[in-house]
């Protein structure tokens, strides 16, 4: 059991009974914190464990459960060997079947060797818990002996022998996937029927001594977790169940730990289509790791008081949480969530398997470490334990992995609370002259894996000394814009700027050197784009980097994906620096912000193409990291190179232009939509409209240049993606007057 920072052990996973879902269940989920804020700043308490992973020694196979008290980590699962840290597969391996011990400070095995087999089929070790004083582990799963001692798939071990204990068999009929203990008890879950010889479904209580006792909690489904609470007074479980003692309670269930009579049921509280796969507490909480499988289901993570059993915070990230482990009020998980979005976090991204949460609160800490998926199913992390020694605190996790932190490691992996050796991402930087007399130095803000406010120092022509000091807090999904304006200049001269990002402990090394002239006059198409409102205005006058500015107040940065191709010339306005290309395959920018439904806007954009594959040149769509699956509010251009204005309400509204502009000149290209229905521009003309079409879907989302999905909208074009040259890209809250548009393309001078 695990109570405060004692250890832990895990069960398994398996199939999920699919039924409908009461959605109503998700109440409580956190809305998104603003970018640019810093959300962990009244979060307590920080995270402790660093992201850097430390050598440990690897095994062959899968680790499903894990234990750990005194500095020793026992792990058991499906493997035959272990091997040392750098060892690749297959080279330098140990036997170890199916369990092996380790020193929880160096990742080395301790010698204590035990072999868990089965005379036919796959043996495996699904459960592990320690007695309250150490002295003996439990061991759950599916074996027929250990070290040649004939038991029924669970055994007490030793630990200061590290030997069977001849006193303690039991016959149970199935798999166990579930242990805990308390001085006297020893409570176990699984697929099993029968105990002893009597009948007890999914769970059941036996002494110390494997004696079988009266406690009943039937199930009338798996049973993967079991947990003691810290009183020692209830029982918590979890799994694949509808029923337990006969009355309704899915997924989950608190039960006398005297007599198994149900206390707390949860009727409705977790969808059918969802399971609890670990159980943890603390002194004052419950907490769950759920997996769903189809529609409706839920994913994340519980937090419960136990002094009431109710819901403390629920999180709503897709992505099957296997473990969940409490350690000095920050709750870690292995998963492999992929969209945490409805609760704040970090939208459709590729899966992050650790991820660590206040215990008060659901808003995703600054901590990413990550695994792959690995062998198995795959899920990555399937289980976690947590045990001191020398000082330090160990985080220890085993799974189905075969990476970790993107190097070979498979099976187990450990982190502790020092030394913190990881550095922060350079900073991405762009400067800006729009305004005469100074230059704005802007960048996007850097990432690091368990630091979220980093503090950036700003060096200028080559001085050793910065100019400017500030701090800033981002995620690697997050990370907002930052500005400094430096007036220690004069007009004509040239300038040269770098910045560092440090955690405190490492400092990147410093960007690459950025130049810029100090202007005597303002540039008049920026500043009327700006003096007209716009919220995101992106000129693409980058380098190399993933980083478009936004040149408005509202520092609205965009996200290059996939290298698209920098500092284009001639750009589309004279006397601007340079454009962006994309290749029509797969490149395009999203906006770092999540927006809500924008009921009246604009889009402006210059275009310069000669393709004959049509793209969409910008839309609003509501993932990031691959095509949405909810898009309008977008301009393309068909294969004949027509251009396409369309929002979605009731059905895809559409205006089309009836010239062509894949002729390989720049185009100036605005839609609108407010009151007076959709318009669209080119080069300052009125092309298409429609006054009927006032509204448009109402999803919070992106905005997107160069590529999103198109799927079922008119005159679909080959490619979603855009292949020609983009410049000047705005955003606005507000229609466009007919009049502003042509002013805008007026102060086109040449280029």
């Amino acid at each position: 059991m695990m109570n405060g920072s004692t250890g832990r052990r895990s069960g398994g996973s398996g199939r999920v009974r699919a039924a409908s879902a009461a959605l109503c269940l998700f109440a409580g989920a956190l809305t998104a914190t603003a970018a640019g804020a810093s959300p962990a700043a009244a979060l307590t308490p920080p995270v402790a464990i660093t992201a850097d992973d430390l050598t440990t020694w690897q095994t062959n196979g899968i680790v499903w459960s894990m234990a750990a008290t005194e500095g020793t980590v026992y792990a058991g699962g499906t493997f035959s060997t272990i091997r040392p840290p750098d060892a690749a597969a297959g080279t330098s391996e140990q036997p170890a079947v199916n369990f092996a011990a380790f020193d929880a400070a160096t990742g080395a095995p301790t010698g204590c060797s035990l072999s868990f087999t089965l005379s036919s089929g796959t043996a495996t070790v699904r459960a592990l818990a320690l007695s309250p004083d150490g002295g003996t582990l439990y061991a759950g799963g599916q074996f027929g002996a250990v070290n040649g001692v004939g038991v029924s798939n669970i055994a007490a071990v030793d630990t200061a022998t590290c030997t069977p204990r001849q006193d303690f068999k039991i016959a149970v009929s199935a798999t166990v996937r579930a242990l805990d203990a308390t001085a006297d008890t020893v409570y176990l879950g699984g697929d099993f029927t029968s105990v002893g010889g009597q009948t007890r479904n999914s769970f059941a209580a036996v002494t110390t001594g494997a004696d079988l006792l009266p406690w009943t909690a039937n199930a009338d489904e798996v049973a993967r977790a079991v947990e003691v609470t810290p009183d020692g007074q209830h029982v918590a479980l979890g799994g694949d169940f509808f029923t337990v003692n006969g009355t309704t309670s899915h997924a989950l269930a608190v039960v006398d730990a005297t007599t198994g009579a149900l206390t707390t049921s949860y009727p409705g509280f977790i969808p059918n289509t969802s399971t609890v796969q670990d159980l943890t507490t603390d002194s004052t909480g419950l907490y769950t790791a759920n997996e769903g499988t189809g529609g409706g289901v839920f994913d994340g993570r519980i937090a419960i008081d136990l002094d009431d059993y109710q819901q403390r915070w629920r999180d709503t990230c897709l992505g099957a949480t296997q473990a969940v482990l409490a350690h000095s009020g920050v709750l870690y998980s292995g998963s492999h969530a992929h969209d945490c979005a409805s609760m704040g976090g970090f939208p459709d991204q590729p899966r992050r398997h650790l991820l660590a949460q206040s215990v008060d609160d659901p808003t995703l800490l600054p901590w990413f470490p990550d695994t792959n998926d690995g062998i198995g199913e795959p899920v990555g992390p399937r289980v976690m334990a947590q045990t001191d020694k020398g000082g330090r605190h160990y985080l220890w996790v085993g799974g189905e992995f075969t990476t970790v932190n993107g190097a070979g490691q498979q099976g187990l992996t450990r982190f502790a609370d020092g030394p913190d050796t990881g550095a922060p991402w350079v900073p991405n930087v762009s400067l800006s002259t729009v305004t005469p007399g100074q230059i704005d130095v802007q960048w996007q803000t850097s990432f690091d894996t368990d630091d979220g406010e980093l503090t950036y120092r700003i060096y200028k022509d080559g001085a050793s000394t910065p100019v400017h000091t500030t701090t800033g807090y981002s995620l690697f999904w997050d990370r907002p814009q930052l500005k400094w304006t430096d007036t220690d200049v004069a007009v004509g001269e040239t300038h040269s700027y770098r910045i560092t990002a440090s955690d405190g402990t490492n400092t990147s090394a410093k960007s690459p050197a950025q130049s810029a002239t100090v202007a005597s006059s303002t540039q008049a198409y920026p500043a009327r784009v700006l003096s007209d409102g716009a919220s995101l205005y992106w000129r693409y006058d980058e380098g190399a980097s993933t980083f478009a500015a936004d040149t408005t107040g509202a520092l609205n940065n965009g996200f290059l994906r996939n290298a698209p191709a920098y500092r284009q010339t001639p750009a589309a306005i004279a006397g601007d620096s340079t454009a962006i290309g994309f290749d029509g395959a797969s490149e395009y920018a999203y906006s770092n912000k999540r927006h809500p439904q924008p009921t009246r806007f604009s889009v402006e954009t210059w275009i310069k193409t000669t393709t004959t594959r049509g793209g969409k040149i910008i839309g609003f769509g509501n993932l990031t990291m691959q095509n949405s699956t909810r898009f309008d509010k977008h301009v393309y251009m068909t294969n004949e190179g027509r251009l396409v204005f369309g929002v979605y309400s009731g059905g895809r509204r559409t205006v089309t232009t009836n010239g062509s502009y894949n002729d390989g000149a720049w185009h100036h290209v605005v839609a609108t939509q407010g009151p007076a229905g959709v318009a669209l521009y080119v080069d300052g003309q009125l092309r298409a409209s429609n006054f009927l079409y006032t509204s448009n879907e109402n999803y919070p989302g992106y905005w997107r240049v160069g590529g999103d999905n198109l799927a079922n909208w008119a005159n679909r074009p080959t490619s979603n993606f855009f292949a020609g040259q983009i410049d000047e890209t705005a955003v606005y809250p507000t229609a466009l007057s007919a009049s502003t548009v042509s002013a805008h393309y007026a102060l086109r001078t040449g280029g």
